[in-house]
This record gives structure tokens, sequence and C-alpha cells, in this order.
């Protein structure tokens, strides 16, 4: 079975974006595993929020990548790059049975909360940039408590740390 993995960053106090969705404080200065990553993935899943946000950024970065966008909004119209998807469970279940590479779940907040408290996520790799925001969009919004297996600790020069981990069974 493929394995959902969670590839985010953090700030130190553990917010992904500013209140207004900005993530102008992430480092773009090295390349932090981020292409390594993304050749072990072929499929990518988004929030609409996190969707809309990405469309900011110019030409939707992962049109080589199989992407599906989670809405509740039935009417949500999205570009010919995504697969808009309305219901949670039964989709990824079925996802996951498919042949394939690991599958990112890119964000945000309340689907990552989501396939949390659905068992969903099988890997989290945490970058945890040190800044602290002091306010924000946090990683976590109240998910069911989720035991983690600490498996690497990558250190760089900038002073961030990459945090690997599996989620217990």
């Amino acid at each position: 079975m493929r394995k959902i993995v969670l590839y985010i960053a953090s700030s130190l106090d553990g917010y992904i974006a500013r209140s207004n969705g900005d993530i102008d404080w992430l480092f773009t200065d090295q390349n932090y595993g981020y292409t390594k990553f993304l050749d072990s993935i072929d499929t990518v899943l988004l929030g609409r929020k996190t969707y809309d946000q990405v469309l900011t950024f110019g030409e939707y970065p992962y049109q080589e990548k199989k992407s599906y966008v989670f809405t509740k909004n039935r009417d949500f119209q999205a570009t010919s790059d995504v697969e808009v998807v309305t219901h949670l469970e039964s989709f990824v279940k079925d996802l996951r049975l498919l042949e394939g590479k690991n599958i990112w779940l890119v964000g945000g907040a309340l689907l990552i909360r989501d396939f949390l408290n659905q068992n969903f996520v099988n890997e989290v790799i945490l970058s945890v940039h040190p800044l602290i925001l002091g306010d924000g969009i946090p990683l976590f919004a109240n998910p069911n408590t989720t035991a983690l297996q600490l498996t690497g600790c990558q250190t760089y020069s900038s002073g961030m740390v990459q945090l690997s981990y599996d989620v217990a069974a």
C-alpha cells in the first residue's frame, strides 16, 4: 500500500503561514531535500485554501504529479491541473490501493487534521525554521493524539532542522 507523507514546514512556534496565508518567511536559500522528496512521490493532496495559495505563485507547480484538491464546497471549480474531491475517507482508501509512488499531503491545517484523525498519515517530515512568528495558521488544528517515532534529524547551516517521523501503528 502507498504511503501518505506529510511533508511540510513550520516556524519554531508551530505556524505554517501568517494569519493572511503568507509564507514569505520560508527559507529558499537551499534545496533542503525538496527535489529528492519530489522524486519519491507521484501524487499531491491539497486543501482548497492551500490550493488557492499555490495558484498565487504563478504556474501550477505540480503539473507532473497527479493532484487532488479537497473541499466541502460542491460548487468549487478548479483548474484542469487538479481533480476536486469532496469525500475524504472512501477516496483516500481507494487511492492508496492504486499502483504508484508515495503520496504527498501538502496541507493545509484542516486537511492535515482530517488525515491524522482518520489515521491516513504514515510519515511526517517537518522542516522547522528558526523563526518565531508569534501568530498565524497553526500546523495542527486540534487533531487526535498521534504517536510518532523519530526516524531522522537533519540540521542545516541556516539553522533549519528537518525532522522525520513514522506514525506509530
